[in-house]
């Protein structure tokens, strides 16, 4: 499950952080916020996120 989740944050970010931690998870708001600045750093944390959970 996490190899489709990995795919999913490298395509959209947020996307893959929602299915790890939650709407109500500060991680996803953070992620959110960091792929609006860019969409690298959203995709890094998407993949911290995502290994660290």
């Amino acid at each position: 499950m996490d190899i489709i989740r990995i795919i999913l944050a490298i395509l959209l970010p947020p996307v893959g952080v929602l299915m790890q931690v939650g709407i109500a998870n500060k991680h996803f708001w953070i992620n959110i916020v960091l792929t609006l600045f860019g969409y690298i750093p959203g995709i890094i944390h998407a993949i911290w996120v995502i290994a660290k959970y």
